[in-house]
């Protein structure tokens, strides 16, 4: 595999991405709004009276978690859209008739579906951190974030949401032909998650550097097992042939 041909196959695909006004509104908008949304929460719910509510169930850590969740929401509709979108627009055969490999036009798709996301993902939670610290410094008397597990979650554990997002959303459009059924078998990507975000809340299975390491390794896995499963059911001669 050349290391150019997929970041050849990427900027095309950003290009492409870029001239599409409702998805990048809806990539790099809805992290933002997340954030705001959250500030809200911390300044009306959490704080009252001077000091940070005790009656109130999520805590920082949680809200922090939610940009994972979203993570493995926002990427799917891009990655969905990169082969069944493009099919329906007549602009990937030139592509599958090119002198590229299967593997390199999956990778390139992903990176595309993976960097606009994750840099909106990353930004909005940085937005609600400083955010936080701002509304609860004088309360705490120290900064919240950045601390280690919320790192984990932005910069480990939203990653690897996203990328299995995209893997099964590229399986998913790589099968159907309709971008709606693609878009919505990818974005079921986001329960597991939101099932490990409830048994947090509930204290089954709370949100500890350990415990997270824990999900971080099992998406990790699963994200490598999803990647030579979708280069497996990625067909280009099928694609070009019987597709209508």
């Amino acid at each position: 595999m050349s290391t150019w041909m997929p970041l050849i196959v990427a900027r095309k695909e950003i290009k492409v991405i870029l001239r599409k006004r409702s998805v990048v509104g809806y990539v790099i908008i809805l992290p933002f709004i997340l954030a705001v949304l959250f500030s809200l929460v911390v300044q009306n719910d959490l704080i009252s009276n001077g000091t940070i509510s005790s009656n109130y169930s999520l805590g920082f850590g949680d809200l922090t978690f939610f940009f994972v969740v979203f993570s493995a929401i926002i990427p799917s509709s891009i990655a969905a859209y990169s082969i069944v979108g493009e099919k329906i627009e007549k602009s990937l055969e030139p592509l599958l008739a090119a002198p590229v490999t299967d593997g390199e036009i999956l990778l390139g798709k992903s990176i595309a579906a993976f960097l606009p996301p994750i840099l909106a993902i990353w930004a909005g939670g940085g937005v609600f951190w400083t955010a936080t610290d701002y509304l609860t410094h004088s309360i705490l008397s120290f900064d919240y974030f950045p601390n280690l597990n919320s790192g984990i979650m932005l910069f480990l554990l939203a990653p690897a949401a996203a990328i299995m997002s995209i893997e099964l959303a590229v399986i998913a459009s790589s099968r159907v032909t309709d971008v709606r059924g693609a878009n919505q078998i990818g974005s079921l990507m986001f329960i597991p998650f939101m099932a490990v975000f409830v048994a947090s809340v509930d204290g089954v299975f709370p949100f500890t550097t350990f415990n997270l390491l824990i999900i971080f390794g099992v998406v990790g896995v699963a994200d490598v097992m999803l990647f030579y499963f979708s280069k497996s059911t990625f067909k280009r001669e099928e694609i070009l042939t019987k597709w209508k």
